[in-house]
């Protein structure tokens, strides 16, 4: 039924960071016309924290080493901010070229196997066949 995920980060600089995302990063990419560039990103997990009053989401991106992150974004001239251990793992916040803050963070925790995607149309022949029909 999932078959993936799209994040949307809103910026008052995109296209500096979508050059960051593309050039320092290096996420692969696809223009979907007149420059909206969507990119790919590795295998994601999704967690639930219980929250008595606060309704939200927050973004990381995950490394293996979090200061071989940081010394590579330092060569990028890209700024994150002191490293912080917690009890999930070691966390930086990432300073985007806008100014715009993404946190990034070494798991200490297990990771679960990616979801393979899936459809909800099982037989696309069966679903073609009776829209054609229909017109």
């Amino acid at each position: 039924m999932i078959n993936g995920v799209h994040v949307l980060i809103y910026s008052k600089k995109a296209a500096a960071d979508k050059k960051f995302f593309k050039e320092v990063l290096k996420c692969p990419n696809v223009d979907v016309g007149g420059g909206w560039l969507i990119f790919g990103l590795p295998p994601t997990e999704l967690a639930f924290h219980p929250s008595p009053d606060v309704i939200s989401q927050e973004l990381y991106l995950m490394c293996d080493d979090i200061h071989q992150f940081v010394a590579e974004m330092k060569k990028h001239d890209i700024e994150c901010g002191k490293i912080s251990s917690q009890a999930w793992g070691l966390h930086t916040k990432l300073i985007l070229p806008s100014g715009g803050k993404l946190g990034v963070y070494q798991p200490k925790h297990e990771r679960p196997k990616p979801m393979k995607a899936r459809s909800i149309i099982k037989n696309k022949k069966s679903v073609t066949k009776s829209v054609k029909m229909k017109k």
